[in-house]
This record gives C-alpha cells, sequence and structure tokens, in this order.
C-alpha cells in the first residue's frame, strides 16, 4: 500500500529552499560558499519590535487568542492599509495567518474546486502553482517577457481567463524579478478584471515598502475599489520589518472569506504565536524609520549588482523596481562548458555548477516557471555581495 497521498505528487518542495539547504550542507562541509538563495533579510528586527515582544512574555500574554488574530492586531492591520493606501477595512475583514504563505494556502484551499484555474504571471514565486495544484485547481502560467519588464501585459491577462478561471494572483513587487506595478499599469489590469465579473483576485504585497527611485508600488483596490467583494490583499512583517522568523502574514477581503479561511484555519495550525502578534502590532503601528534604513541599504545594493553583474560575459541584468532579488539572464552562457568539464545545457546546469565550481549559491530560473535565468537575493552585506559578483563574473569569463 502506498505511504503518501495521491495530492503529494502534484507539488514538489520548495526550490529555494532546496537550493539554501544544499548551500548550507556544502559550507557544513567546509567549502567557502557564499549564499545568494534565501529570500531574507539580513538585518535584524528593529528593537521596538523585539521589546514589545519581550513585554507581551512579561505580561502574560503567552496564551491561545482567536484563529484570526487579536483584536489589536487586527485593527493594527486596519490601521496600515489606511495609512499607506486609503484602505478602510474593519477587523472582521482581516486574517492573521503564520506567513504569508499560510493566507495563500488558507485563501486557495478555501476556495478552488477541482479544474478551476488560477492565472498566475511569470517568472512567479515557485509556491503559487503548488498550492494551487495542491487545491486540485490548474495553474495557468502566463510568460511576461524581459522586454516588458516582466509585467503582465493587459491582453495577456485577457486572453488566459477562461470559464474556468477562478483566481488572478498577482505579486507586486516580485519574487523572483523585483518588477512592480504602479497605479496606472495597475489600471489597465483591472479594466480587464470589471470585465470578468466571476474571477477573483489575490494581490501579494508582501514586498510593497521596498521600492527605490520613487517608485510606489500600487495595490489592486487603491485602483478600482469596485473590486473589493472579490479581492484579498496579502500583506505581512517578514520583509519590510526583517520578521521572518515571526511568522506574521495577513490578509484582507470579505467577511464570507475571511470566514471560510478561518474555518480551514482553525483546523490547521489554529492561531499565530500570540508574542509574535504582539510584535507586529508595534511594528505596524510604531516607528517606520527604520524600513527606510534598509530600503536606502538595498538600493545601493541593487544598483551595485545590477552593474556588476551586466558585466559578466554571457548574463544580461535588468534592473528591478523593488523587492531584493534581480533576476539575470544567462542564455548567453548556454552550450558553453565549464573549466570542470560542464556543459551548461540549461539555467539548472548553470547555477548547479556556479555553486560547485565558484561558491555562490543562487536559484535557476525554471524554478519560478520561467527558464533562461536566475535568482540573486542581495539582501546580504555589502561585501558578501562584492565578493559574489566577483565570482560570478570569474566563472562566467572561464567558459569555454
Amino acid at each position: 500500500m502506498k505511504l503518501t497521498a495521491d495530492r503529494l505528487d502534484r507539488i514538489s518542495p520548495s526550490l529555494t529552499i532546496a537550493m539554501t539547504t544544499k548551500a548550507r550542507a556544502l559550507k557544513a562541509a567546509g567549502k567557502d560558499i557564499v549564499g545568494l538563495s534565501s529570500g531574507e533579510p539580513d538585518f535584524d528586527t528593529p528593537r521596538n519590535v523585539k521589546d514589545a515582544a519581550i513585554a507581551a512574555i512579561e505580561r502574560g500574554e503567552t496564551k491561545y487568542t482567536d484563529v484570526s488574530g487579536t483584536p489589536a492586531l487586527r485593527k493594527a492591520v486596519c490601521h496600515r492599509f489606511k495609512e499607506d493606501h486609503g484602505l478602510e477595512f474593519r477587523p472582521e475583514e482581516i486574517l492573521i495567518a503564520t506567513g504569508g504563505k499560510q493566507v495563500i494556502f488558507d485563501a486557495l484551499l478555501a476556495t478552488i474546486n477541482p479544474g478551476e484555474e488560477a492565472i498566475i504571471p511569470a517568472p512567479c514565486w515557485v509556491s503559487y502553482p503548488d498550492i494551487v495544484e495542491l487545491a486540485e485547481g490548474t495553474p495557468v502560467i502566463v510568460p511576461c517577457d524581459q522586454n516588458s519588464g516582466f509585467k503582465l501585459r493587459p491582453e495577456q491577462l485577457e486572453a488566459a481567463i477562461t470559464p474556468r478561471t477562478k483566481w488572478f494572483i498577482l505579486n507586486n513587487p516580485c519574487n523572483p524579478t523585483g518588477a512592480a506595478y504602479n497605479a496606472a499599469e495597475l489600471k489597465q489590469l483591472t479594466d480587464v478584471l470589471m470585465r470578468h465579473p466571476d474571477v477573483w483576485i489575490f494581490t501579494d504585497d508582501i514586498y510593497e515598502k521596498l521600492a527605490y527611485d520613487g517608485f510606489r508600488p500600487a495595490t489592486i483596490l487603491e485602483v478600482e475599489p469596485r473590486l473589493r467583494d472579490r479581492t484579498v490583499t496579502m500583506n505581512g512583517c517578514s520583509k519590510a520589518y526583517a520578521m521572518t522568523g515571526w511568522r506574521i502574514g495577513y490578509a484582507a477581503a470579505p467577511v464570507a472569506l475571511i470566514k471560510e479561511m478561518d474555518k480551514l484555519q482553525s483546523q490547521s495550525t489554529s492561531n499565530t504565536s500570540s508574542v509574535s502578534q504582539a510584535a507586529a502590532v508595534e511594528a505596524l503601528t510604531g516607528q517606520q524609520e527604520s524600513i527606510e534604513v534598509m530600503r536606502a541599504a538595498y538600493k545601493k545594493r541593487r544598483d551595485m549588482m545590477v552593474e556588476e553583474l551586466n558585466k559578466a560575459p554571457g548574463l544580461y541584468c535588468h534592473k528591478p523596481e523593488g523587492a531584493f532579488y534581480v533576476f539575470p539572464s544567462m542564455q548567453g552562457c548556454l552550450g558553453k562548458v565549464t573549466p570542470k568539464g560542464v556543459k551548461i545545457a540549461d539555467d539548472e546546469t548553470f547555477c548547479t555548477a556556479l555553486l560547485e565550481e565558484a561558491g555562490v549559491a543562487c536559484v535557476h530560473g525554471a524554478a519560478f516557471m520561467y527558464p533562461g535565468h536566475f535568482r540573486i537575493s542581495y539582501a546580504t552585506a555589502d561585501a558578501v555581495l562584492v565578493e559574489a559578483c566577483r565570482r560570478i563574473r570569474a566563472f562566467c569569463e572561464s567558459l569555454s
């Protein structure tokens, strides 16, 4: 008798986590590895947030909370949406989850029936298609080319919608490309969505505060409020507040859907950590200056990475608007051979050879549904990034 359920055959382990794990194993074995595969800020959680968590522990706030989150945190989330986008939500329209990934899981598993489709622009975060598959849905991957800044065009969205379409999933700014949509660009997409009243929208805005050169990513509902009754707006504390390990994600959505997501969460993880929720209240309502410090550092790193990677033969690196990733093309390296005799057949071969021969860990583009490229996270120290660029350039120069 087969041990595992058939549903697990539809999904794969996270390839970003797999590459990070492989890099750690090589490092533990004594190899000199520069890790650029993990999407995690290298900054510490701000002092005021840590102090709020400590105070909560001292007050004894270590018990179960409502599945959907503490009243204080749901109010804080409403405050943040109002401050950042002028969006008015009530606490009952908010769900707190164990990271943004659980929000996605809750929403899709609560709504997708077998065979229903979810449109996902690619390159895309590795987990979107697998969560759709786990929900017995069908991911519809729409490639967005580099010449368009890796952004979905309205005619592409229109062409992808069918009678089976249940969801349109948008990540803004995007992991892995850093591509971000402003209000005018989103308006073109919302005009399409207004013509298709049965399509729900999931907007993942987890990187929204990390944008550069004065660029301001918009969110769906501030552009088209009439989509409110079928939109889930997701965000969290992981990226902007350097709180990845605290596991705080949140969603704003119609009450009827929030109740169904709450029902599902009540039978999976129940509530998010009470201490993490207390910390998140301070993150969302306290001083926001730490975000500016991180953003300035990330912009400097982005500019350096783009400049240096474009010096490497065979690579081309587009300058992204946001997040903390670059997604260079490596197609100029295809067909070449490494000093150890490995032929670069695709982006996975390239990244494996780069790790094993040059000691740099990245994630190949096919993991993000977009081969011919690879993702680098620049959420690490400047000196580490300089060394990584030196190694990548030397590796590309060594190909013959």
